[in-house]
């Protein structure tokens, strides 16, 4: 890190503790997420990608949700999230409609068995939740919500930095 508002006394050391701090969180809200989706029988990602549905499929209304507005929540690509809604349907926890105003949309909504799993599942969830988040108050929960959304676009633009300054490097040394 070169950055002077994220250096301590010219050392990085208290950033890469942020960031180890930062992927033990995440690893740690995987497993959760992972053993929440066991519970009912999906891996983590389809348990992600169900409730997103659910959730998505709430605000957009009876007409339920497409797949790239599920994609862009969840920050998968279209085709991934594609297939494991393909495994949802199979499970009869999605039902796929094709849309009445663009035949190449599909729209998606949750089945009655995944509304009983995930209603039977807030017993374990919500004081999961509640004890992961446990030590935030209100306006840490919002100011941390606020810089993860900002986070998450700066990662995608690092990741895209990453993949030319390695292209450039890879190029580099071959001549």
């Amino acid at each position: 890190m070169s950055r002077p508002e994220l250096l301590k006394d010219g050392s990085d050391r208290a950033f890469r503790h942020f960031v180890h701090d930062t992927l033990a969180f995440s690893a740690r809200i995987q497993e959760v997420r992972g053993r929440l989706g066991g519970l009912i029988g999906l891996t983590s990602t389809q348990y992600t990608i169900l409730i997103t549905i659910a959730h998505l499929a709430h605000l957009a209304g009876p007409a339920g949700v497409g797949i790239n507005a599920v994609a862009e929540h969840v920050h998968l690509s279209g085709a991934f999230v594609t297939i494991e809604v393909n495994k949802l349907v199979a499970k009869k926890l999605v039902s796929k409609e094709t849309s009445a105003e663009d035949r190449r949309r599909v729209n998606l909504t949750i089945t009655a068995k995944a509304r009983g799993l995930l209603d039977d599942l807030t017993a374990v969830q919500a004081p999961v939740n509640d004890a992961l988040f446990g030590d935030l108050t209100a306006e840490e929960f919002d100011i941390l919500r606020t810089i993860m959304t900002r986070l998450v676009e700066t990662a995608g633009r690092s990741l895209h930095l990453f993949d030319f300054l390695a292209s450039d490097a890879r190029t580099g040394s071959a001549g």
